[in-house]
């Protein structure tokens, strides 16, 4: 009787994932369904005929299958590996040399490959023009070349202010599964024997597979297992196999749970409209540019997702004890730096500019978009880069770094920092200090078909820009303040990714010029006003490198807010 109180008290309702929405598009045409279930359902038996015998294929069998090429194949596995549901599918803890030897459930295959249609919410209408800020160089060397607008004006041009919720954003995401619900379980079905494909019904493990896409309980933790939420399934005898449900019986009840979800978000977004006295805090969807609004240096969390939103001429430190979720937002952040030293499954970097933000260790995928002039330090098994400009990206990485979009003057560079819980951070999140792939950047397009804002006219027909090499000269270490470590004890003494010899050696050399540098100094004997211009001298060039590279920022953490 308790428990059926407490449900009638607590309802649980049926949300999407956000994680193959939010990192599991790719930009690559051959993997875009338009005719909805026709074409996938031919590839689905391809798949399986060429399966092995726990319905498992590789990228070998992708990319012949798919028509695609075998880099392309492997790039699928790494995706779908990275916003599985299913944490103890072996594909998600396989190293990087067993990803082949393991494969992909063709079921978990066919839904991602059925997503690569989902294209982003729109944002709002623009209506206040005074919002848009104008933070690109009016002397930008690419005046002329592209649109007017850089990348993070294109964001603005739609004001942050009118950008879609993450209540928005999900009911966009039921709306989609509900008009392509009949498909989706179309591909996951199996004609009754005798019947054909008249009566399709869906065994119990197929219908777990919908976990890719949907679950039950808070958004962004781990819910209940599928078949528990489902009656016809939720009293199953685990020694006894359920009986396969029919295909209408399945899509009649997940229509009426999207449904009830959407009527819920609904109601939500009504309570906050007229306040949110009658609601419970903790049931609130966060808007992205609400997230802040009491302080632009706090943060929000909402179903898992952390957001810290709004950092200006600042620095802003997170540590694992303060983070409620596994996922992170850092948005429209400008002229600051940004600390995350914790262990995350998933972070996102978006419509930041000339701040610096460091993102401790990230198992599952880091996305930075519509950025300018950030500099992105982060250890990570994968990055997905979109619409950047002069960006520069420190990188500890296992996977190629993948670039789509409109991306201009971007540069990679190993990984330069470490603070003392990193190793164990690393550990924490499967993230291999082993294999950097830093220096192998993926250009993938110029135009991303699944983003929803306006592009530059014309540039369909330019050539997808990838990322340089950073100079090796330019390359230096970035010091995280020891106070920000907090009591926590911690291993790490030093970078825990190797340096490329060609950056140590520049490493060692500026050192040994300093060194250099000081002894002259000590031993020339200067009047005292020769001294004081000495030093005037010494601070122009200090300050004027300090705003080159970007390092003033890191003088932010010496303020007192």
């Amino acid at each position: 009787m308790e428990n059926a109180e407490t449900a009638m008290r607590d309802p649980v309702y049926l949300h999407t994932r956000r994680e193959p929405f939010d990192y599991g598009l790719l930009p690559i045409p051959k993997l875009i369904f338009s005719d909805g279930a026709t074409t996938l359902g031919s590839l689905k038996d391809k798949l399986i005929q060429r399966s092995s015998s726990f319905l498992r294929v590789d990228s070998a069998t992708i990319s012949e299958t798919l028509q695609i090429s075998l880099d392309d194949a492997r790039r699928v596995l790494d995706t779908v590996a990275a916003v599985l549901h299913s944490d103890s599918d072996p594909l998600v803890s396989a190293k990087p040399d067993e990803i082949d030897d393991v494969g992909v459930n063709v079921f978990d295959l066919i839904l991602f490959l059925y997503i690569q249609s989902y294209k982003r919410l729109l944002p709002r209408t623009h209506k206040d023009s005074a919002s848009v800020a104008d933070v690109w160089p009016s002397t930008s060397a690419f005046d002329g070349y592209l649109s007017a607008l850089s990348p993070l004006q294109l964001v603005r041009s739609n004001s942050r202010k009118f950008m879609p919720s993450q209540a928005d954003e999900e009911a966009h995401q039921l709306s989609y599964l509900q008009k392509h619900l009949a498909n989706i379980l179309s591909l996951l079905a199996e004609p009754v024997e005798g019947k054909g494909d008249e009566s399709l019904v869906l065994p119990m493990e197929n219908f777990e597979h919908l976990g890719f896409l949907i679950q039950f309980g808070e958004r962004g933790s781990r819910g209940i297992p599928l078949s528990q939420a489902a009656p016809f399934f939720a009293n199953s005898d685990p020694d006894m196999p359920a009986a396969p449900v029919s295909a209408a019986q399945v899509h009649e009840w997940l229509l009426q749970s999207i449904a009830d979800a959407m009527e819920h978000i609904t109601d939500r977004a009504s309570v906050k409209q007229n306040g949110p006295s009658s609601a419970s805090s903790s049931d609130q969807d966060v808007p992205m540019i609400d997230a802040n609004t009491s302080s632009a240096k706090s943060s929000s969390s909402t179903r898992g997702l952390t957001f810290i939103e709004g950092i200006s001429k600042s620095s802003f430190v997170k540590q694992a004890a303060d983070l409620k979720g596994s996922s992170m937002k850092v948005v429209n952040c400008h002229d600051s730096v940004i600390y995350i030293l914790a262990p995350l499954r998933y972070a996102t970097v978006y419509g930041c500019s000339d701040a610096t933000v460091i993102l401790g260790a990230v198992g599952k995928a880091v996305r930075v978009e519509h950025c300018e002039r950030v500099h992105v330090i982060t250890a990570a098994k994968r990055i997905c880069i979109a619409n950047c400009r002069e960006c520069v990206f420190f990188l500890g990485v296992n996977q190629r770094p993948v670039i789509v979009g409109d991306n201009h003057k971007l540069q990679v560079a190993p990984y330069n920092t470490f603070y003392p819980q990193l190793e164990e951070h690393l550990t924490q999140t499967g993230v291999e200090t082993s294999v950097n792939r830093w220096d192998e950047p993926l250009a993938l397009g110029v135009i991303d078909p699944h983003d929803s804002l306006s592009h530059p006219a014309g540039v369909s027909d330019v050539q997808a820009e990838t990322a340089a090499r950073l100079d090796p000269d330019q390359f230096t270490n970035f010091l995280i303040p020891n106070w920000f470590t907090g009591e926590s004890p911690g291993s790490t003494k030093d970078n825990p990714f190797p340096l490329p010899e060609v950056y140590m050696a520049s490493q060692l050399r500026n050192h040994n010029n300093l060194g250099e540098i000081k002894q002259v100094l000590g031993e020339t004997s200067l009047d005292d006003g020769k001294k004081r211009e000495l030093s005037s001298a010494l601070h122009v060039y200090f300050k004027d490198w300090l705003y080159a590279s970007g390092n003033i920022r890191q003088l932010y953490c010496l303020q007192n807010d």
